[in-house]
C-alpha cells in the first residue's frame, strides 16, 4: 500500500472517531436544548411538589448542528459541538434554544455545555459538565435569566427522544 493511501485511510479513521464522539456530544448537547411533554419523574430529588416551583414541559427539535475542530485534527480539547433547536409546548412553537459544548477532556470524554432558552417571557441560561457516555437523563443547572426569568434558578431535566429531538422538564424558581 502506498504511503498516500495509508495516510488517507488513517485520516478516514480519525474522522470517523471524531464523528462518533461529536455525535455523542450532540445528543448530550441537545439534552440541554428544548424538549417534550414529559411527565416529571417521581424521584425524590424533583421539587415539583414544593411551593414556588413552576414546571415547564418543552420539546426541542433540532434545526441545525455543527462541529468546530480546533487545535489538533480529530477530537481534542477545545473542540466544540453547536446545536440549535426550536422549542414546542403542546405542539406549538414557543421559542428556541442553542447550546455549545466544548471538550474539556477527550478520554474519557467530558464536555462543558452552555445553553440558552428563549421564550416569549424572556430567556434563561443553563450549564453542565457532561461526562460521556451520557446517562439516560441529565439535570442541568439554571444559572440566570432575563425578563420574567431574571431571578431564575432551578434545573432542567433533559431526556433524548431520538437523534434530533429532546424532552425537557424545567423546574423553575423565580
Amino acid at each position: 500500500m502506498k504511503i498516500n493511501e495509508r495516510i488517507s485511510q488513517m485520516l478516514k479513521i480519525i474522522k470517523t472517531s471524531k464523528a462518533r464522539y461529536l455525535s455523542a456530544a450532540a445528543g448530550a448537547a441537545v439534552v440541554l436544548a428544548g424538549t417534550a411533554a414529559l411527565a416529571p419523574s417521581a424521584s425524590a430529588d424533583v421539587p415539583a411538589a414544593k411551593h414556588g416551583v413552576q414546571t415547564i414541559e418543552l420539546v426541542g427539535k433540532q434545526t441545525s448542528a455543527g462541529e468546530v475542530d480546533l487545535g489538533e485534527p480529530g477530537v481534542s480539547v477545545g473542540d466544540q459541538r453547536v446545536v440549535h433547536e426550536d422549542l414546542y409546548r403542546d405542539g406549538k412553537k414557543v421559542g428556541d434554544h442553542s447550546t455549545v459544548c466544548t471538550f474539556t477532556r477527550v478520554s474519557p470524554a467530558a464536555l462543558q455545555c452552555l445553553g440558552t432558552f428563549a421564550l416569549p417571557e424572556g430567556q434563561f441560561a443553563a450549564q453542565s459538565l457532561l461526562h460521556l457516555p451520557a446517562p439516560a437523563s441529565v439535570d442541568v443547572g439554571i444559572t440566570g435569566g432575563t425578563g420574567d426569568y431574571r431571578t431564575a434558578r432551578g434545573f432542567i431535566r433533559t431526556v433524548p427522544a431520538g437523534e434530533t429531538e429532546r424532552h425537557f422538564t424545567v423546574y423553575l424558581q423565580r
